[in-house]
């Protein structure tokens, strides 16, 4: 492993236990609105991993790229999908705007 593998996965490590702790201490109340306003990084996040499999030159590169890929469009839809439920609950259905029963 040479120094700057070593580096990069030290910050990797560091990374991430930074984010488990910034996480947990979100509360409940705010974290569906929070995980919505983030979409727009996890898309840039695709951006990224789509810049970097177009660039890898050995097929293990460019297999964790697709990987990433993959990965990472799965938590851009699931974040659109949360948000989309998230917004249904304020919204009435017609029949109880004219003063019907369910």
């Amino acid at each position: 492993m040479t120094t700057i593998q070593a580096i990069l996965l030290g910050v990797f490590v560091v990374s991430t236990l930074v984010g488990y702790k910034i996480i947990t201490r979100v509360p409940s109340l705010l974290h569906t609105p929070l995980m919505s306003g983030m979409n727009a990084f996890s898309g840039v996040t695709v951006l990224g991993c789509l810049m970097a499999t177009a660039l890898a030159v050995h097929w293990g590169s460019k297999v964790l790229g697709f990987v990433a890929i993959v990965l990472a469009m799965i938590n851009v839809v699931s974040g659109f999908g949360v948000t989309h439920r998230m917004l249904m609950m304020f919204h009435s259905s017609s029949k109880t705007k004219k003063g019907e029963d369910k």
